[in-house]
């Protein structure tokens, strides 16, 4: 199941905060990306919030894993997870 995954920051959060875990996150996302739970990843053209596409038996999965990342588990960020399926209009192009 394809899950989309929204970064939300904690508003208490320093600079500082982000910096001190921030190569211990990016090891973690590789591990995650080569593990083929991360598909896809960037950041909002607006700012620096993550948007991810994650692959994964279901939504409580990917809380689990998520849980996993250092900003997640320092309390710096959390996400919206929404639940992705694939889209049904093109059937529509071929009814008989």
């Amino acid at each position: 199941m394809r899950i989309l995954a929204l970064e939300v920051e904690n508003p208490e959060a320093s600079a500082a905060d982000f910096q001190s875990l921030s190569i211990e996150e990016a090891r973690k996302v590789w591990q995650f990306y080569q593990d083929d739970f991360i598909r896809e990843i960037y950041f909002r053209a607006d700012g620096t919030l993550a948007v991810i596409m994650l692959e994964c038996s279901d939504v409580e999965e990917a809380k689990q894993k998520l849980a996993e990342l250092p900003l997640v588990s320092a309390g710096l960020i959390d996400f919206e997870l929404i639940s992705l399926v694939p889209y049904p209009g093109f059937s529509r192009l071929f009814a008989s």
